[in-house]
């Protein structure tokens, strides 16, 4: 076999499996992910924030379901002195306010 033989024999076989690869999705997510630049860490940055806020609204909340449920639970008991409820905040005067 001749060295010219040899590279048209590669070239036929190459040029298919690379047609394969350059089309499958893992290429694809990789072209993605070059063209994107750097916007993925500021964006993954925004959600992380977003995510940390709803942790800390969802923790006051359960807090204030707390408050509340020990209060009628002392009411239903009923065997010493009432506690007394915590005081009113204002942004839960409407019920199901939330501050976003």
């Amino acid at each position: 076999m001749t060295i010219a033989f040899m590279v048209v024999l590669a070239m036929i076989i190459l040029i298919p499996v690379l047609a394969i690869l350059i089309d499958s999705p893992l290429s694809e997510a990789l072209a993605r992910r070059i063209g994107s630049g750097g916007d993925a860490p500021q964006v993954q940055s925004a959600r992380l924030d977003a995510i940390e806020q709803e942790i800390q609204f969802l923790t006051q909340t359960v807090e204030e379901v707390r408050e509340e449920t020990a209060f009628v639970r002392a009411l239903v008991e009923g065997d010493g002195p009432l506690p007394a409820l915590p005081p009113s905040e204002p942004h839960r005067a409407g019920g199901g306010d939330r501050e976003s």
